[in-house]
């Protein structure tokens, strides 16, 4: 753990680099870019040849993903919380409790979708187990992180919903906060889930939103940089862009295998953990409300599935060809490229527009 070489900077000065959340950010990316570079291609191996027929390709998706997609493995997300874990573990501050925080609710969530994975991998078939009980455990774990954070907050600010564009609104919801923060971090945990469906469709806009909530967590965490930008001052929380960062070049060494065709899929195993990770880290830096501006792709993906399945049952009808949105796109004959491409473009003038709420006061 690097953060530890602070204590010789008395004696060798250069050590004192350490100190700087900036450097060990930028340390953190390019170790996780270099473990998952490295490692990457062992892990697929082995997922292959444990995994046999590779991951089970819906019969009621694409007719063109039963042939394209076939005999890929998936769990790729292993290889980006491997990443992520280890780097994290070299540069971020041992002593912080919000780093524990989001490294908890991001493996459980990971396991989580480890368990799904594994029973669709094992039984060949798209469904894994019961959707009320995953929903259950992702509640449990998320509650109880959020119960975290509200406990090592400030109050009555750390169970308050604060208000954008706003510099002085915020909606204290008491220990309801609780609930409402599990609701975040399971929605956006399953939010990505849903978007993980194309080659490189996810992983991308995930990089783009972490990005972001790595400069918003070091601003939210900086006394003097959020009393300037007028945004609440969460001490402590500085030390999760560090995170983001590993996140960051997790997720590029990963692109590097998953860019089409992909080599490997992240399955629930990233998806869900990324996802719950981004959600854990909206709700510690209280911007709950822009993690739906940055990840309105995510957003936009979830109520596409929201509004289909809805629109079913009430009327007999489809209101989208097929769900989620990237789907429906497919059946319009955009090729997976553009539709990739495109969803990339629109994540970054959401990450944008997110960002612009700091100033915007």
């Amino acid at each position: 753990m690097f953060y530890w070489l602070i204590d010789l900077s008395g004696a060798i000065p250069v050590f004192n680099v350490f100190r700087y959340i900036t450097f060990r950010t930028g340390g953190a990316m390019v170790t996780a870019a270099l473990f998952v570079f490295l490692f990457g291609p062992w892990i697929i191996d082995n997922l292959r040849l444990r995994q046999g027929k590779g991951q089970p390709i819906r019969t009621d998706g694409p007719a063109s993903h039963l042939v394209t997609k076939k005999g890929t493995p998936t769990m790729g997300g292993l290889m980006i919380l491997s990443g992520l874990v280890v780097s994290t573990l070299l540069w971020a501050n041992p002593r912080n409790p919000y780093v524990w925080i989001v490294l908890a609710v991001t493996l459980g969530f990971g396991f989580v979708g480890f368990y799904d994975d594994y029973l669709k991998v094992t039984k060949q078939t798209h469904a894994g187990f019961s959707g009320r009980t995953r929903l259950a455990i992702e509640f449990l774990i998320a509650g109880l992180a959020c119960l975290a954070l509200v406990w090592i907050g400030r109050p009555p600010f750390s169970t308050s919903l604060v208000i954008p564009f706003f510099k002085d609104v915020a909606l204290n919801f008491g220990w309801f906060f609780v609930i409402f923060g599990a609701f975040i971090v399971v929605g956006a945990g399953n939010a990505v889930n849903l978007t993980d469906g194309l080659d490189g469709l996810a992983i991308v806009p995930v990089m783009i939103a972490s990005l972001s909530f790595g400069m918003i967590s070091y601003l939210a965490g900086n006394a003097v940089f959020s009393d300037y930008l007028q945004i609440n001052y969460v001490a402590g929380t500085g030390e999760l862009a560090v995170l983001c960062g590993a996140v960051l070049g997790a997720g590029l060494g990963f692109l590097w295998f998953n860019a089409p065709p992909a080599s490997i899929f992240m399955g629930d195993t990233g998806s869900l953990a990324l996802g719950g990770m981004l959600g854990s880290i909206a709700v510690a830096v209280k911007h709950e409300i822009v993690l739906a501006v940055i990840g309105g792709l995510f957003v936009l993906e979830a109520v596409s599935v929201i509004v289909q399945v809805a629109s079913f049952k009430l009327t007999g009808k489809r209101v989208f060809k097929m769900a989620p949105i990237h789907h429906h796109f497919e059946q319009l004959g955009w090729t997976e490229p553009q539709i990739v491409i495109r969803f990339w473009i629109i994540s970054v003038m959401l990450a944008l527009a997110g960002l612009s709420t700091l100033k915007l006061r």
